[in-house]
């Protein structure tokens, strides 16, 4: 066998802690051809001798250079010889967890051919476990020359870029059964893992914005409590902020800008604080586990749309100057571009077969390896435009329906991306995706500010929108139902704001939405009058409540149930402060409670949890009533303006099945929804006679009265439901 040659430079060290480095072994100067598999570095044994594999993939390189890192900062060179199948790899004995690595690329410069190799860049690995040091912005990052965009930077980039961390994979799980949840009894959760505890009293501050702050037994308890079966996370993947929101002084709070996809994030980690380098894969794993011992779920949101290279002008730190076109779309006819179906300067391309098992091997990784039960797909639409239009059998997507791993996680995609004409259309990705429903946030926020969207698009989204999701294979399930999320007005914000207050992020207000579809219920902002707000309250209930009585999977924001703010600013991407944080000071604590007892309600009732869509005009299970108490015609439901109606669910005509093969018997239920500004008489109609209705939910009012008056109430006959307001009847099956 033969040995490679290594060549040792000193450049300044990056900005890391001094011991984030294992020192290079002398004997790493005897590299060995290795193995083309794995792809990244893997500790292990080769003939006997302890070391690391490394293997990179690159289809246009001319030549590979392993760059080994101590705490000084001097760097050990070691051409990488073999290639086998356009992956470069070697074993370097001696060499294990805790070192510090990154990669020169030889190869091709021709940008008009979209051709950007330049060793004068540090890369980073793609496939890097864990990530440390931050990217100062300058120059050096560039592969460009600045006067002369058409030839190659000759400035060392190594002091200004993150390195690659080996990582011991090793970890004690504890969580032996995982949730595994169906997705009929899925409650979302979507939250960032720092906004989330960095104010939390109850959480050390040293533990606080971090995952073992949500790991933190006060954190959990507020998912439990709250009844939430799964947590969807904002992006946890390593990532960077841009140039120009640092230039403002502010950062990408979100994370949507990512550089490492298997890496979990260092700025979330308490480890790394505390002088650690990769010890946020541990702290991520400990986290995990303690989620799934509260038995609840986490889902990843997944940004493999784009990365934090930007445009053709942005910093080169990894994926460019690998292989430029084998990870990005390059534009038809003019290759020095990018084809940007993303907003953010370039996507990656799902059609290269180096790409695509990036893609499939991080997804399996943070499966298999770090527990996670799913993930939630950034504008996916990206990666299914092989060929530039939509294509539900593209090649990500049939790998994902074929892969024994990926095929059996949950799998919800954001259904839109950016500029195409085919950018927004719901119902299209195959049975095996959940979709975000952009149709039911716009539709129910018109509803609850009584615009006349039609009685039948109310009806449609409540009843698990059938018109988007009723085809071969796909349940009401597919589809996940939303007011608010990360992108946008919180629930409180929804209901105090008419326009958006974005004047924090730099912009002049011109970023963000102007279509909030927001009512500020007679003042802009924070009010005292109690009207207003009694008003802003009841409007947060009957959506929340619509919400959660919905057919499909609820998707719950991360402090909608406690009143929280962002002041108004719709797109607080960049807002790394008290902006986003939860300010668990000033919870609103009858919202809460609210909140609290409408999941579990849902929970207690598998007659709102659905797996099959009931229609047809005989349909015994689900039936809809005018205010009068008479069966829907079609001159009702042509009604545009109609902003009331009545919902029969029959909790014992032909119910879905648990897991044990018993019928999931429920109560009958009707639930009365008033989006009128006057009260409304609702006439009851003549359902099944049992022991009588009586009153379980009435959004105007959180503090039901007592048990017999809410059930004479309804034994009349009528029932008054409020301005703007949903009440839900109760009619006890026999038992």
């Amino acid at each position: 066998m033969t040995t490679q040659q290594t060549t040792t430079v000193q450049v300044p060290g990056a900005r890391v802690a001094p011991d984030a480095f294992a020192k290079p072994d002398s004997r790493s100067a005897g590299a060995l051809p290795g193995s083309a598999h794995p792809l990244g570095a893997t500790p292990g044994e080769h003939l006997g001798r302890t070391g690391t594999n490394f293997a990179i993939a690159s289809s246009i390189a001319e030549r590979i250079t392993l760059c080994l890192f101590d705490g000084t900062g001097a760097e050990t060179q070691i051409p990488l010889q073999d290639n086998d199948a356009d992956v470069w790899h070697a074993f370097v004995p001696g060499i294990g967890p805790g070192q510090a690595y990154g990669y020169r690329v030889s190869g091709p410069w021709d940008p008009a051919q979209g051709l950007r190799c330049n060793p004068a860049k540090l890369l980073l690995d793609p496939y890097a476990r864990a990530i440390s040091g931050t990217l100062s912005f300058g120059p050096e990052v560039l592969a460009h020359d600045l006067a002369n965009p058409d030839a190659p930077s000759t400035l060392d980039s190594s002091a200004h870029v993150p390195r690659s961390l080996i990582v011991d994979p090793a970890f004690n799980w504890q969580d032996a059964s995982r949730p595994g949840r169906r997705y009929s009894d899925t409650v979302l959760y979507e939250v960032h893992v720092k906004g989330f505890t960095m104010r939390h009293p109850d959480i050390p501050p040293r533990l606080r914005g971090t995952y073992a702050g949500l790991a933190h037994e006060a954190a959990i308890a507020h998912l439990v409590d709250l009844g939430v079966t799964t947590v969807e996370l904002l992006p946890v993947h390593q990532n960077v902020p841009e140039s120009f929101l640092l230039d403002r002084g502010l950062t990408n709070y979100w994370g949507y800008n990512t550089i490492g996809f298997f890496a979990p994030h260092n700025g979330y980690s308490a480890q790394v604080r505390a002088g650690r380098p990769g010890g946020q894969v541990g702290e991520f794993k400990a986290m995990v586990d303690k989620l799934h011992q509260a038995r609840l779920e986490i889902l990843l949101d997944v940004v493999f749309n784009h990365s934090a290279e930007g445009g053709p002008n942005g910093p080169t730190l990894c994926f460019r100057g690998i292989d430029n076109p084998a990870y990005y779309r390059l534009a038809p006819g003019d290759p020095r571009d990018y084809y940007d179906t993303t907003g953010t300067g370039n996507s990656l391309n799902a059609g290269d077969p180096i790409t695509l098992q990036l893609m499939m091997d991080s997804l399996r990784y943070w499966l298999e390896e770090m527990h996670v039960d799913g993930f939630r797909f950034d504008l996916a639409p990206t990666l299914a435009r092989q060929e530039g239009g939509f294509d539900k059998v593209a090649a990500f997507l049939d790998m994902v329906a074929q892969d024994p791993v990926v095929s059996r996680a949950k799998m919800v995609a954001e259904p839109w991306d950016v500029g195409q004409m085919d950018s927004y259309d719901l119902g299209r990705f195959p049975p095996l995706w959940r979709e975000w429903n952009g149709k039911y946030r716009d539709s129910m926020r018109d509803f609850w500010r009584s615009e006349p969207i039609g009685i039948g698009e109310f009806a449609d989204r409540f009843a698990g929108s059938a018109d988007l999701y009723a085809t071969a294979g796909r349940r009401p399930t597919s589809s996940v139902n939303l007011i608010t999320v990360h992108d946008g007005f919180t629930l409180r914000d929804l209901v105090s704001y008419d326009d958006k207050h974005n004047e924090g992020n730099g912009e002049g207000n011109r970023d963000g939405t102007s279509d909030n579809r927001s009512w500020n219920c007679g003042a802009e902002g924070p009010a005292d009058d109690p009207g207003v707000n009694a008003l802003r309250a009841r409007q947060s209930r009957a959506m929340l409540t619509t919400l959660m009585l919905s057919f499909g999977v609820p998707l719950l924001l991360g402090g909608d149930e406690m009143g929280r703010t962002q002041r108004g600013n719709n797109n607080a991407y960049c807002q790394d402060n008290e902006t986003t944080w939860f300010d668990w000071a000033n919870t609103d604590d009858e919202l809460l409670e609210f909140t609290r007892r409408l999941i579990a309600f849902r929970r207690a009732h598998p007659v709102f949890r659905r797996r099959r869509f009931l229609a047809g005009a005989e349909a015994a299970e689900l039936q809809w009533f005018t205010p009068q108490g008479a069966p829907m015609d079609g001159t009702d439901w042509a009604d545009g303006s109609a902003l009331a109606i009545g919902i029969y669910l029959d909790g014992s005509d032909d119910p879905d099945r648990a897991e044990d093969g018993s019928a999931l018997l429920d109560d009958d239920f009707l639930v009365l929804v008033n989006a009128w500004w006057e009260p409304l008489d609702f006439t009851l109609p003549e359902t099944r006679p049992q022991a009588g209705w009586r009153v379980e939910i009435d959004t105007y009012d959180p503090v039901l009265p007592d048990a017999p008056a809410t059930a004479g109430a309804a034994a009349a006959g009528h029932v008054t439901v409020r301005p703007r307001s949903v009440v839900v009847l109760k009619n006890p099956a026999p038992r």
